[in-house]
């Protein structure tokens, strides 16, 4: 890999958007550095892929949730791709249900991975951040601006609105050196709770794809004037503020 590659880490990069996100990257030029907690197969799957397309990345297992396992990952980073340009907090821990039955333990595990994870991946990232002139991309869910209530899935909620909160704060804090922001899906795909009719709950007729979310993703890597923002990809999801 050439010394002034741009390095990208993608957390939760094995499956899914976190996938597309990963593609999409190393199809811009980025080395890839894939971050996956159980899904060794797959994370390393799509490292090879990625090479085998004439791009560079590696997988690399940390549950994010835990600082320590965090903390070796950014110092396998700072060993081996030397620098760091874009930490995207990719990690989504969605189990919806009825409120009443969510555990503590539950609501630690979301809140572990979803919100206090993103942050010790942006606290053992600033430095590298910081001396490259980095980003930070947070992936959210629609209507965070809204404060609806989503009583199916409170736990998930509490933690993107917190990640919201954290987006603005480092924005605000690392300015000029480090833009951050955020984007927030609607409802794509393959959402695990999509809608059965559509077409009359998203606006544009539709659910998303990954695609959608990983285009948002590249305006804003080339968005030098924007920081702090929040840009749902949903199609007009939840606009009208209700929950799901």
């Amino acid at each position: 890999m050439p010394d002034r590659s741009p390095v990208a880490l993608v957390t939760g990069g094995a499956k899914r958007l976190g996938r597309h996100l990963a593609e999409q990257l190393a199809e811009g030029g980025f080395h890839v550095v894939i971050n996956y907690r159980s899904s060794e197969d797959a994370a390393t799957e799509l490292a090879d892929a990625i090479c085998a397309r004439a791009g560079t990345a590696r997988s690399i297992q940390a549950d994010i949730s835990d600082k320590h396992e965090v903390a070796a990952m950014f110092r396998s980073v700072l060993e081996q791709e030397g620098h760091l340009d874009l930490l995207v907090n990719n990690v989504g821990n969605y189990q919806p249900g009825p409120v009443r039955e969510l555990s503590p333990e539950a609501w630690d595990e979301c809140i572990g991975s979803n919100l206090s994870g993103a942050y010790y991946c942006c606290y053992e990232a600033l430095a590298m951040l910081e001396e490259s002139g980095g980003q930070i991309i947070n992936i959210g869910y629609a209507g965070l601006e809204l404060n609806a209530a989503h009583p199916e899935a409170a736990a998930y909620q509490v933690s993107k609105v917190g990640l919201l909160s954290l987006t603005r704060s480092l924005a605000a804090a690392l300015a000029p050196r480090v833009r951050v922001n955020m984007v927030s899906p609607g409802q794509l795909e393959d959402s695990i709770d999509l809608p059965e009719d559509v077409e009359a709950s998203i606006p544009l007729g539709r659910a998303g794809t990954h695609q959608d979310v990983a285009s948002a993703v590249t305006y804003l890597l080339g968005a030098r004037y924007v920081t702090g923002v929040n840009l749902d990809v949903a199609g007009g999801y939840r606009l009208d503020g209700g929950a799901p």
